[in-house]
Protein backbone atom coordinates (compact mmCIF):
# COMPACT_ATOMS: atom_id res chain seq x y z
CA UNK A 1 0.00 0.00 0.00
CA UNK A 2 2.88 2.38 0.54
CA UNK A 3 4.10 1.64 -2.50
CA UNK A 4 1.00 2.12 -4.15
CA UNK A 5 0.57 5.68 -2.29
CA UNK A 6 4.18 6.49 -3.60
CA UNK A 7 2.78 6.38 -7.14
CA UNK A 8 -0.34 7.61 -6.45
CA UNK A 9 1.71 11.12 -5.26
CA UNK A 10 3.75 11.15 -8.08
CA UNK A 11 1.27 11.16 -10.59
CA UNK A 12 -0.54 14.21 -8.47
CA UNK A 13 2.61 16.31 -8.20
CA UNK A 14 3.31 15.41 -12.00
CA UNK A 15 -0.39 16.28 -12.79
CA UNK A 16 -0.69 19.81 -10.74
CA UNK A 17 2.71 20.66 -12.55
CA UNK A 18 2.07 19.98 -16.16
CA UNK A 19 -2.14 22.07 -15.16
CA UNK A 20 -0.17 24.96 -15.12
CA UNK A 21 2.52 24.34 -17.62
CA UNK A 22 2.39 27.36 -20.22
CA UNK A 23 5.72 26.75 -21.66
CA UNK A 24 4.76 23.65 -23.63
CA UNK A 25 5.24 19.73 -23.16
CA UNK A 26 8.03 19.08 -25.17
CA UNK A 27 10.44 21.62 -23.86
CA UNK A 28 10.16 19.48 -20.82
CA UNK A 29 13.62 17.24 -20.27
CA UNK A 30 12.62 13.79 -19.12
CA UNK A 31 15.56 12.26 -18.90
CA UNK A 32 17.01 15.26 -16.09
CA UNK A 33 13.70 14.74 -14.32
CA UNK A 34 13.76 10.66 -13.87
CA UNK A 35 17.58 11.67 -13.22
CA UNK A 36 17.18 13.69 -10.51
CA UNK A 37 14.23 11.57 -9.11
CA UNK A 38 16.82 8.77 -8.81
CA UNK A 39 19.06 10.59 -6.97
CA UNK A 40 16.94 11.92 -4.53
CA UNK A 41 15.72 8.53 -4.05
CA UNK A 42 19.07 6.82 -3.14
CA UNK A 43 19.59 10.39 -0.59
CA UNK A 44 15.79 9.95 1.10
CA UNK A 45 17.40 5.80 1.33
CA UNK A 46 20.63 6.53 2.72
CA UNK A 47 19.25 9.68 5.16
CA UNK A 48 16.20 7.82 6.33
CA UNK A 49 17.28 4.25 6.42
CA UNK A 50 21.66 3.74 6.27
CA UNK A 51 23.25 3.69 9.41
CA UNK A 52 25.76 5.42 7.44
CA UNK A 53 23.11 8.18 6.71
CA UNK A 54 21.58 8.12 9.82
CA UNK A 55 25.08 8.74 11.74
CA UNK A 56 26.18 11.48 9.47
CA UNK A 57 22.53 13.22 10.08
CA UNK A 58 22.48 12.54 13.96
CA UNK A 59 26.42 14.03 13.70
CA UNK A 60 25.36 16.90 12.27
CA UNK A 61 21.93 17.65 14.70
CA UNK A 62 24.44 16.85 17.59
CA UNK A 63 26.41 19.63 16.00
CA UNK A 64 23.77 22.52 15.90
CA UNK A 65 22.47 21.62 19.19
CA UNK A 66 26.04 22.08 20.47
CA UNK A 67 25.93 25.76 18.84
CA UNK A 68 22.33 26.36 20.29
CA UNK A 69 23.59 25.55 23.76
CA UNK A 70 26.31 28.43 22.86
CA UNK A 71 23.46 30.67 21.34
CA UNK A 72 21.50 29.98 24.88
CA UNK A 73 24.47 31.54 26.99
CA UNK A 74 24.21 34.69 25.16
CA UNK A 75 20.29 34.47 25.13
CA UNK A 76 20.65 33.93 29.07
CA UNK A 77 23.33 36.56 29.49
CA UNK A 78 21.11 39.31 28.22
CA UNK A 79 17.63 38.18 28.76
CA UNK A 80 18.11 35.49 31.68
CA UNK A 81 16.16 37.22 34.48
CA UNK A 82 12.58 37.74 32.01
CA UNK A 83 11.94 33.72 32.27
CA UNK A 84 11.07 32.49 35.46
CA UNK A 85 12.71 28.92 35.78
CA UNK A 86 11.47 26.32 33.82
CA UNK A 87 9.50 28.86 31.82
CA UNK A 88 9.34 28.56 27.90
CA UNK A 89 9.82 31.48 25.64
CA UNK A 90 9.39 31.06 21.72
CA UNK A 91 11.25 34.11 21.36
CA UNK A 92 14.33 33.97 23.49
CA UNK A 93 14.78 30.04 23.08
CA UNK A 94 13.60 29.46 19.48
CA UNK A 95 14.58 32.79 17.52
CA UNK A 96 17.47 34.34 19.33
CA UNK A 97 19.78 31.75 18.63
CA UNK A 98 19.17 32.70 14.95
CA UNK A 99 21.51 35.30 15.59
CA UNK A 100 24.40 33.51 16.10
CA UNK A 101 24.28 31.52 13.30
CA UNK A 102 23.98 34.56 11.33
CA UNK A 103 26.99 35.58 13.05
CA UNK A 104 28.77 32.12 11.51
CA UNK A 105 27.38 32.07 8.22
CA UNK A 106 29.07 35.57 8.46
CA UNK A 107 32.66 34.17 8.97
CA UNK A 108 32.31 31.40 6.82
CA UNK A 109 31.77 33.53 4.28
CA UNK A 110 33.96 36.24 5.36
CA UNK A 111 36.90 33.85 5.13
CA UNK A 112 35.11 32.91 1.77
CA UNK A 113 34.82 28.74 2.70
CA UNK A 114 31.01 29.32 2.10
CA UNK A 115 31.27 30.18 -2.02
CA UNK A 116 34.29 27.42 -2.21
CA UNK A 117 31.08 25.02 -1.10
CA UNK A 118 28.34 27.29 -3.44
CA UNK A 119 30.97 26.71 -6.14
CA UNK A 120 31.38 22.69 -5.45
CA UNK A 121 27.92 21.62 -4.97
CA UNK A 122 26.37 23.91 -7.62
CA UNK A 123 28.39 22.41 -10.19
CA UNK A 124 28.04 18.74 -8.95
CA UNK A 125 24.19 19.95 -9.76
CA UNK A 126 24.18 21.04 -12.87
CA UNK A 127 25.47 18.27 -14.54
CA UNK A 128 22.17 16.02 -12.85
CA UNK A 129 19.57 18.96 -13.34
CA UNK A 130 19.74 20.18 -16.47
CA UNK A 131 19.05 23.72 -15.29
CA UNK A 132 21.84 25.94 -15.76
CA UNK A 133 25.22 26.65 -13.67
CA UNK A 134 22.73 30.59 -12.47
CA UNK A 135 20.54 28.34 -11.17
CA UNK A 136 21.93 25.71 -9.97
CA UNK A 137 24.57 27.83 -7.86
CA UNK A 138 21.74 30.10 -6.69
CA UNK A 139 19.49 26.73 -5.05
CA UNK A 140 22.67 26.28 -2.95
CA UNK A 141 23.21 30.20 -1.98
CA UNK A 142 19.65 30.65 -1.10
CA UNK A 143 19.84 27.08 0.67
CA UNK A 144 22.95 28.90 3.18
CA UNK A 145 22.45 32.65 3.12
CA UNK A 146 18.50 33.01 2.51
CA UNK A 147 16.00 34.31 0.42
CA UNK A 148 16.37 37.07 0.40
CA UNK A 149 20.02 38.03 0.39
CA UNK A 150 20.87 35.69 -2.09
CA UNK A 151 19.60 37.76 -4.61
CA UNK A 152 22.10 40.49 -3.80
CA UNK A 153 24.54 38.62 -5.65
CA UNK A 154 22.19 39.00 -8.72
CA UNK A 155 22.18 42.78 -8.86
CA UNK A 156 23.68 43.50 -11.80
CA UNK A 157 22.14 40.84 -14.06
CA UNK A 158 17.88 41.17 -12.33
CA UNK A 159 17.58 43.74 -15.53
CA UNK A 160 18.95 41.06 -17.97
CA UNK A 161 16.60 38.49 -16.61
CA UNK A 162 13.44 36.92 -18.14
CA UNK A 163 10.20 36.07 -16.48
CA UNK A 164 11.44 32.20 -16.53
CA UNK A 165 14.78 32.70 -14.91
CA UNK A 166 12.80 34.89 -12.60
CA UNK A 167 10.62 32.42 -11.87
CA UNK A 168 12.81 29.39 -11.37
CA UNK A 169 15.38 31.62 -8.92
CA UNK A 170 12.36 33.32 -7.16
CA UNK A 171 10.26 29.72 -6.98
CA UNK A 172 13.94 27.91 -5.68
CA UNK A 173 14.44 30.61 -2.92
CA UNK A 174 10.92 29.90 -1.35
CA UNK A 175 11.22 26.10 -1.71
CA UNK A 176 13.98 26.10 0.38
CA UNK A 177 15.54 27.10 3.83
CA UNK A 178 18.29 28.92 5.25
CA UNK A 179 20.86 28.20 7.52
CA UNK A 180 20.25 30.48 10.07
CA UNK A 181 16.70 28.95 10.70
CA UNK A 182 17.61 25.52 10.81
CA UNK A 183 18.60 25.57 14.43
CA UNK A 184 14.81 27.29 14.83
CA UNK A 185 13.29 24.54 12.67
CA UNK A 186 15.33 21.24 14.93
CA UNK A 187 13.72 22.98 18.41
CA UNK A 188 11.15 22.13 17.11
CA UNK A 189 10.68 19.08 14.82
CA UNK A 190 12.74 16.47 14.75
CA UNK A 191 16.34 17.39 13.70
CA UNK A 192 17.46 14.28 11.43
CA UNK A 193 13.99 15.31 9.47
CA UNK A 194 15.13 19.05 9.24
CA UNK A 195 18.77 17.99 7.47
CA UNK A 196 16.80 15.42 4.95
CA UNK A 197 14.04 18.54 4.05
CA UNK A 198 17.18 20.54 3.26
CA UNK A 199 18.79 18.04 0.88
CA UNK A 200 15.20 16.68 -0.94
CA UNK A 201 13.74 20.23 -1.35
CA UNK A 202 16.39 21.10 -2.76
CA UNK A 203 16.25 18.01 -5.71
CA UNK A 204 11.84 18.34 -5.28
CA UNK A 205 12.21 22.13 -6.69
CA UNK A 206 14.46 20.86 -9.95
CA UNK A 207 12.06 17.99 -10.74
CA UNK A 208 8.48 20.73 -10.12
CA UNK A 209 9.87 23.70 -11.79
CA UNK A 210 11.53 20.69 -15.21
CA UNK A 211 7.54 20.29 -14.90
CA UNK A 212 6.15 23.39 -14.63
CA UNK A 213 8.68 26.53 -15.93
CA UNK A 214 11.05 24.20 -18.65
CA UNK A 215 13.57 26.27 -20.56
CA UNK A 216 17.06 26.25 -21.98
CA UNK A 217 19.40 27.76 -19.43
CA UNK A 218 22.12 30.30 -20.28
CA UNK A 219 25.27 29.04 -19.09
CA UNK A 220 26.81 32.06 -20.70
CA UNK A 221 25.44 34.56 -17.57
CA UNK A 222 29.18 35.50 -15.79
CA UNK A 223 27.27 36.93 -12.27
CA UNK A 224 26.28 32.92 -12.05
CA UNK A 225 30.42 32.73 -11.19
CA UNK A 226 30.42 36.09 -9.06
CA UNK A 227 27.51 34.11 -7.29
CA UNK A 228 29.50 31.15 -6.95
CA UNK A 229 32.95 32.80 -6.00
CA UNK A 230 31.75 35.54 -3.79
CA UNK A 231 32.71 38.73 -5.20
CA UNK A 232 32.17 42.26 -4.12
CA UNK A 233 28.40 41.88 -5.28
CA UNK A 234 27.64 39.03 -3.32
CA UNK A 235 30.60 39.90 -0.11
CA UNK A 236 30.13 43.76 -0.09
CA UNK A 237 33.62 44.81 1.03
CA UNK A 238 34.17 45.66 4.74
CA UNK A 239 36.68 47.51 6.76
CA UNK A 240 37.65 44.86 9.06
CA UNK A 241 36.35 41.53 10.72
CA UNK A 242 34.37 43.18 13.10
CA UNK A 243 32.61 45.63 10.96
CA UNK A 244 31.31 42.35 9.09
CA UNK A 245 29.97 40.93 12.45
CA UNK A 246 28.32 43.95 13.42
CA UNK A 247 26.33 43.51 9.82
CA UNK A 248 25.52 39.62 10.40
CA UNK A 249 24.83 40.15 13.78
CA UNK A 250 21.84 42.97 13.18
CA UNK A 251 21.06 40.47 9.85
CA UNK A 252 20.28 37.46 12.24
CA UNK A 253 18.06 39.98 15.47
CA UNK A 254 16.15 41.38 12.17
CA UNK A 255 15.24 37.89 11.26
CA UNK A 256 14.40 36.72 14.78
CA UNK A 257 12.11 39.87 15.29
CA UNK A 258 10.47 39.79 12.07
CA UNK A 259 9.93 36.12 12.46
CA UNK A 260 8.31 36.93 15.72
CA UNK A 261 6.37 40.15 14.83
CA UNK A 262 4.94 37.56 11.61
CA UNK A 263 4.12 35.04 14.21
CA UNK A 264 2.18 37.30 16.44
CA UNK A 265 0.25 38.70 13.11
CA UNK A 266 -0.66 35.51 12.05
CA UNK A 267 -0.99 33.18 15.56
CA UNK A 268 -3.51 36.14 15.99
CA UNK A 269 -5.39 36.21 13.21
CA UNK A 270 -5.76 32.63 12.89
CA UNK A 271 -7.21 32.87 16.46
CA UNK A 272 -9.81 35.34 15.89
CA UNK A 273 -10.68 33.44 12.65
CA UNK A 274 -11.17 30.07 14.22
CA UNK A 275 -13.65 31.85 16.78
CA UNK A 276 -15.58 33.59 14.33
CA UNK A 277 -16.01 30.25 12.48
CA UNK A 278 -16.96 28.64 15.41
CA UNK A 279 -19.36 30.98 16.52
CA UNK A 280 -21.24 30.85 13.06
CA UNK A 281 -20.34 27.48 11.92
CA UNK A 282 -19.89 25.46 15.00
CA UNK A 283 -16.18 24.75 13.00
CA UNK A 284 -13.22 26.07 13.56
CA UNK A 285 -11.43 27.34 9.88
CA UNK A 286 -8.83 24.86 10.54
CA UNK A 287 -10.58 22.32 10.92
CA UNK A 288 -12.13 23.07 7.60
CA UNK A 289 -8.92 23.63 5.77
CA UNK A 290 -8.21 20.00 6.97
CA UNK A 291 -11.36 19.01 4.82
CA UNK A 292 -9.87 20.47 2.09
CA UNK A 293 -6.20 18.56 2.50
CA UNK A 294 -7.57 15.87 3.21
CA UNK A 295 -7.87 13.96 -0.08
CA UNK A 296 -4.17 15.29 -0.45
CA UNK A 297 -2.82 14.12 2.92
CA UNK A 298 -4.44 10.98 2.07
CA UNK A 299 -2.90 10.44 -1.62
CA UNK A 300 0.62 10.94 -0.47
CA UNK A 301 0.37 8.07 1.63
CA UNK A 302 -0.81 9.38 5.11
CA UNK A 303 -3.48 6.81 6.70
CA UNK A 304 -7.00 7.87 6.66
CA UNK A 305 -7.24 7.98 9.85
CA UNK A 306 -4.70 11.14 10.19
CA UNK A 307 -5.79 12.42 7.44
CA UNK A 308 -8.04 15.33 8.09
CA UNK A 309 -5.61 16.37 11.47
CA UNK A 310 -2.55 16.27 8.82
CA UNK A 311 -4.58 18.41 6.40
CA UNK A 312 -4.85 20.80 9.07
CA UNK A 313 -1.25 21.13 9.68
CA UNK A 314 -0.56 21.13 5.88
CA UNK A 315 -2.93 23.70 5.11
CA UNK A 316 -2.16 26.03 7.96
CA UNK A 317 1.46 25.94 6.84
CA UNK A 318 0.08 27.33 3.34
CA UNK A 319 -1.93 30.20 4.74
CA UNK A 320 0.54 31.16 8.13
CA UNK A 321 3.93 30.21 8.03
CA UNK A 322 5.61 26.84 9.06
CA UNK A 323 6.64 28.13 12.53
CA UNK A 324 2.68 27.97 13.11
CA UNK A 325 2.32 24.25 11.77
CA UNK A 326 5.20 23.13 13.79
CA UNK A 327 3.04 24.16 16.72
CA UNK A 328 0.03 22.86 15.99
CA UNK A 329 2.16 19.57 15.21
CA UNK A 330 3.74 19.53 18.29
CA UNK A 331 0.57 19.35 20.17
CA UNK A 332 -0.80 16.74 18.00
CA UNK A 333 2.17 14.89 17.17
CA UNK A 334 1.89 11.82 20.10
CA UNK A 335 -1.62 10.75 18.46
CA UNK A 336 0.03 10.09 15.13
CA UNK A 337 1.67 7.31 13.66
CA UNK A 338 5.86 8.33 13.25
CA UNK A 339 5.44 8.02 9.57
CA UNK A 340 2.97 10.80 9.77
CA UNK A 341 5.06 12.86 11.68
CA UNK A 342 8.06 12.45 9.61
CA UNK A 343 6.09 13.00 6.09
CA UNK A 344 4.53 16.36 7.67
CA UNK A 345 8.35 17.24 9.48
CA UNK A 346 9.69 17.49 6.39
CA UNK A 347 6.90 19.08 4.64
CA UNK A 348 6.92 21.98 6.59
CA UNK A 349 10.39 22.22 6.48
CA UNK A 350 9.99 25.01 4.15
CA UNK A 351 9.10 28.80 3.14
CA UNK A 352 6.10 27.99 1.01
CA UNK A 353 3.41 29.98 1.92
CA UNK A 354 1.60 33.58 1.40
CA UNK A 355 3.90 35.56 3.22
CA UNK A 356 6.73 34.58 1.63
CA UNK A 357 5.23 36.21 -1.98
CA UNK A 358 5.96 39.54 0.03
CA UNK A 359 9.18 38.47 1.62
CA UNK A 360 10.55 37.50 -1.93
CA UNK A 361 9.30 40.08 -4.11
CA UNK A 362 10.22 42.92 -1.50
CA UNK A 363 13.77 41.94 -1.45
CA UNK A 364 14.14 41.48 -5.30
CA UNK A 365 12.15 44.71 -5.97
CA UNK A 366 14.70 46.98 -3.79
CA UNK A 367 17.36 45.54 -6.44
CA UNK A 368 15.27 46.62 -9.03
CA UNK A 369 11.36 47.45 -9.38
CA UNK A 370 10.62 46.31 -12.63
CA UNK A 371 11.68 42.78 -11.55
CA UNK A 372 10.05 43.02 -8.12
CA UNK A 373 6.88 43.68 -9.87
CA UNK A 374 7.72 40.53 -12.08
CA UNK A 375 8.03 38.56 -9.10
CA UNK A 376 4.71 39.69 -7.34
CA UNK A 377 2.30 39.06 -10.67
CA UNK A 378 3.11 35.59 -10.60
CA UNK A 379 3.65 35.16 -6.31
CA UNK A 380 0.45 32.76 -6.08
CA UNK A 381 2.05 30.37 -8.55
CA UNK A 382 5.12 30.91 -6.84
CA UNK A 383 3.17 29.06 -3.73
CA UNK A 384 1.81 26.75 -5.82
CA UNK A 385 4.85 25.33 -7.52
CA UNK A 386 6.48 25.68 -4.18
CA UNK A 387 4.16 23.24 -2.11
CA UNK A 388 4.30 20.95 -4.70
CA UNK A 389 7.76 20.88 -3.66
CA UNK A 390 7.14 20.11 -0.35
CA UNK A 391 4.43 17.37 -1.59
CA UNK A 392 7.30 16.01 -3.49
CA UNK A 393 9.75 15.91 -0.65
CA UNK A 394 7.06 14.44 1.37
CA UNK A 395 5.82 11.20 -0.74
CA UNK A 396 9.65 10.70 -1.28
CA UNK A 397 10.49 10.36 2.50
CA UNK A 398 7.23 8.56 2.69
CA UNK A 399 8.22 5.84 0.49
CA UNK A 400 11.51 5.45 2.49
CA UNK A 401 10.11 5.64 6.32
Amino acid sequence: MQYLHFILGLALVLALSLAINRHGWRKIKARYIVQLLVVELALAWFMLNSSAGLAIIGGFAAGFSKLLEFAKQGTDFVFGGLMNEGAFSFFLMVLMPIVFISVLIGILQYIRLLPLIIRGIGSVLARINGMGKLESFNAISAMIVGQSENFIALKNILPHLNEKQMYALAATAMSTVSMSIVGAYMQMIEPRYVVAALILNMFSTFIVLSLINPYEPDNTVTDAKALAEGDEHHTPKRENFFEMLGEYIMAGFTVAVIVGAMLVGFISLIAMINYLFELAFGINFQHVMGYLFYPVAWVIGIPAGEALQAGSVMATKLVTNEFVAMMDLGKIAAGLSPRTVGMLSIFMASFANFSSIGIIAGAVKALNEEKGNMVSRFGLKLVYGSTLVSLLSAIIAGVML
